[in-house]
């Protein structure tokens, strides 16, 4: 892996994107987009997790986030192994879920592949993490994040998407509370 993909200063605020296996649409449900919110607030409160940016797509999440415990790469790791967890068991136990058999399958099929996966496997292993080094980089990434539903094509304006920061940035905390856009700006004056 290049050099430029790894959490390299474990005090920097990093962007990261990961997505399912197979780039299959898991986050179609509200059951399933809560698990991500659930585990983004108990993150920030039990974990070091600093979040500055977010946006929850159908099939991948982007995030501009740091952790102050100075274990960016353990805290991630920590976070998808812990959603991949408790996705696939509410998957499994879904009875509205009509892809349940399909999806479950191509978890599987991912899992096997993989010489460090028991079972089933939910995200995709790598994150491309990257370090966020001045302001203009910030403002890039984060431009990035809010603009994917629009890109996709499922809104108009980015805080009409639900599960994005743009709302935050918009005055809108209803659905997750990010960090204060501001310490991370301020980062970069230390």
């Amino acid at each position: 892996m290049s050099r430029k993909y790894k959490f390299n200063n474990p005090t920097s605020a990093y962007f990261v994107s990961f997505a399912t296996v197979y780039w299959m649409d898991i986050f179609t449900r509200q059951e399933y987009f809560s698990i991500l919110e659930e585990s983004i607030t108990y993150c920030r409160k039990e974990k070091g997790m600093e979040v500055f940016a977010y946006c929850f797509m159908s099939s991948h999440i982007h995030l501009v986030f740091r952790s102050n415990n100075d274990d960016p790469s353990g805290l991630l790791r920590d976070f998808k192994g812990f959603t991949a967890r408790k996705l696939i068991k509410e998957i499994e136990d879904n009875p509205q879920e009509s892809r349940k058999e399909w999806m479950l399958w191509m978890m599987k099929r991912a899992g096997k592949k993989k010489s460090n996966v028991n079972e089933k496997q939910f995200w995709q292993q790598h994150n491309k993490p990257i370090e966020l080094w001045s302001n203009k980089v910030i403002k890039q990434k984060i431009d990035y994040i809010h603009n994917n539903p629009v890109q996709a094509g499922f809104v108009t304006n980015p805080v009409d998407w639900k599960y994005s920061s743009a709302r935050n940035y918009a005055d809108d905390d209803t659905v997750l509370k990010i960090d204060n856009e501001g310490i991370i700006l301020g980062m970069l004056d230390k």
